[in-house]
């Protein structure tokens, strides 16, 4: 039975890791001919814990206890799997049986089939929407097999709230060789590796590290945000959900290659699962010595805490981060002097997000060379995206960077719902820029995106298609970075207010000839002379729905028309009286009586009536009515 017990030295990491090694040492996808040990791992994700995976856990528990199979079978409870498009997830090892939208009447099933007679559930398999055979194994999943999950490696493969099964799948490895290359040693691979930031600059994480370990002043900080914001994106919870010690060990190696002897996790309070199995993890790598006082025998100390945000999306920038760490409301100040000179507290501070800490024990343990095998020159290893929307497979999606986008949305992600026509991609969060098709086979990398206009961020892709409003999409956006605006700055707090109302009104058929050049004028000013990044980046989604759907602006004012028939404002329905029958279902419908007309005659309806509630298009069984 492993203890959490302190342990003071590599040697004995390393002998942990031996030791550890059969917790997960069924979790492959060959299956043994007579294999007497099974291990069911369901997804513990927030994602599947919504759609109900603890019914699922509770209703197979049984099944087991009634079988009596209690020495044969062990149920294991992951972080998120990614594909939350399928969830429940259950997947049966050893041969990573995959089995999706699981229940818990599903339970007996899978129990007396899978375990019992060693048959699947084909039902419960996956089947590809362009595919009609089952994927019974985890890795013949496309959704699974086109990406290289280098970072989401253990993510739906470990139990997060168990540290020894991390250091039984190489945890921790990475920062046992830091302590024996040196801190300067260690800062020239991270520095080698060319990692960039995953929060959204791209700014090199060795050359920040460099900064502050050149500063004489004491104490120094390291900072993790996991204050992730952007609408639809969850890469960062997903993370700590499932590999909170990854992100641990990489503040370990930060701290050890810059001389930071205390650090934050600054995550965001609607977080609670991801901030419950990371102080969990937190506890766990205390009480071995992995955190605190001369860890493994060293005389490096490191102290780590959980700060807990109050949501504010401005304070994923570092300075008003930190100054919601020091108790202040959280407000972005004037650089420089920069965080690495003064930070928090005035003392050299680095701060990287969850996704490039979850990489640095990776980079160390391969080494510089073999991490830049993924990627790009300029922007080497993978990034992983939350991709959302109208595709067919939503979920965390992690890739090499310089992979087109079209692998990402149609190999990967399985095409646009309904067979629509794909239309465009909002890349970089609320900040970011809306992507149309005739860039769907640029490669996705840091200098790509900025070339077309658009910006890398954290990682959120949403998806849209031909029926939505590249308008009202943008006014979306700009909604959302309008009401998180601290308001210090005038360019941000005002200007964001007035392209909102102009956007508005755009929407509502109120535009004018002279709100396109004025929007385009309020952008710029926003982008030059906004304090932080928030303001400068606000404009993103209108100007470039400007450059790419110039046209859909134009109708919506010239012609007070919207092409994707999505602003309400500009709808009109009509019924067309050679396709009416007359059989009166749409006006028996009408929630306001706004469809006159008599029993087998063309109806009409009256526009002053009608709320453009589309109740009369869904009851119509003979496509006589439009809206336009």
């Amino acid at each position: 039975m492993l203890e959490l017990k302190r342990i003071t030295s590599v040697d004995a990491l390393n002998k942990l890791k031996e030791e550890a090694a059969s917790l997960v040492s069924l979790r492959h996808y060959e299956r043994k001919a007579k294999e007497e040990k099974h291990q069911i791992l369901i997804c513990g994700g927030t994602g599947c814990s919504s759609s109900g995976c603890g019914a699922v856990k509770d209703a197979l528990q049984a099944s087991i206890d009634a079988h009596d199979l209690h020495d044969r079978v062990d149920i294991v409870v992951t972080g998120c799997h990614g594909f939350c498009e399928v969830g429940p997830l259950v997947i049966f090892y050893p041969g990573g049986l995959f089995y999706v939208r699981v229940t818990p009447e599903d339970a007996e099933e899978l129990i007396q089939t899978t375990i019992i007679e060693g048959k699947t559930v084909e039902r419960l398999h996956f089947h590809d929407e362009n595919d009609a055979a089952p994927r019974p194994s985890y890795r013949d999943v496309l959704f699974y097999n086109l990406q290289k999950r280098v970072v989401l490696h253990n993510c739906g493969r470990i139990d997060p709230e168990n540290i020894f099964e991390f250091i039984a799948s190489g945890g921790y490895q990475g920062f046992a060789k830091a302590l024996s290359m040196g801190c300067q040693a260690t800062l020239d691979e991270v520095l080698k590796s060319g990692i960039r930031g995953r929060g959204g600059a791209g700014f090199p994480t060795g050359l920040k590290w460099k900064f502050m370990a050149s500063e004489p002043a004491e104490p120094k900080y390291m900072l993790c945000n996991a204050d992730e914001g952007d609408p639809g994106a969850f890469m960062d919870r997903s993370i700590l959900e499932g590999d909170p010690n990854a992100v641990i060990e990489g503040m370990l190696i930060g701290a050890w290659a810059t001389g930071a002897t205390e650090g934050y996790v600054y995550v965001r309070a609607e977080y609670p699962l991801a901030i419950k199995r990371l102080g969990i993890a937190l506890a766990q790598a205390e009480a071995l010595g992995l955190i605190g006082d001369n860890i493994l025998g060293t005389d490096f100390s490191f102290h780590l805490k959980i700060k807990q945000g109050a949501g504010a999306f401005v304070c994923g920038e570092e300075t008003a981060l930190m100054r919601s760490i020091e108790g202040k409301r959280g407000m972005p100040r004037v650089r420089p002097p920069f965080p690495a000179k003064q930070g928090l507290w005035e003392k050299p501070t680095v701060l990287n997000n969850v996704e490039t800490l979850a990489t640095i024990g990776h980079i160390i343990k391969v080494g510089a060379e073999e991490y830049r095998q993924d990627g790009t020159e300029k922007s080497p290893g993978t990034k992983i995206f939350a991709v959302t929307g109208k595709v067919n497979n939503t979920g965390l999606v992690e890739i090499p960077m310089g992979v087109p986008m079209r692998h990402i949305i149609f190999d990967i992600c399985g095409g646009i719902k309904g067979g629509k026509q794909f239309k465009a991609v909002q890349i970089g969060g609320p900040s970011g820029a809306c992507l149309p098709a005739s860039l769907l086979d640029n490669p996705v990398d840091y200098d790509s995106l900025s070339a077309a206009g658009a910006m890398m961020g954290s990682g959120g892709l949403v998806v849209v298609d031909e029926d939505t409003c590249m308008v009202d999409l943008a006014r979306f956006f700009l909604t959302f970075t309008q009401a998180e605006s601290c308001g210090k700055c005038t360019p941000c707090r005002e200007g964001s207010k007035r392209m909102l109302e102009i956007l508005e009104r755009i929407c509502e058929g109120n535009g004018k000839p002279e709100d396109i050049p004025t929007l385009e004028r309020l952008a710029h000013t926003m982008r030059t002379s906004s304090l932080c990044a928030l303001g400068q980046t606000a404009p993103n989604p209108v100007l470039s729905t400007l450059r790419f759907f110039r046209s859909e602006y134009e109708a919506h004012i010239n012609e007070k028309r919207c092409p994707a028939g999505a602003c309400t404002s500009l709808l009109q329905y009509k019924i067309d009286p050679a396709k009416c029958k007359g059989c009166t279902l749409c006006a028996r419908n009408c929630p306001v009586n706004a469809i006159i007309g008599k029993v087998k005659e063309a109806h009409l309806i009256d526009t002053n009536k009608c709320i453009k509630c589309g109740t009369c298009i869904d009851k119509c069984k003979f496509g006589a009515i439009s809206r336009g």
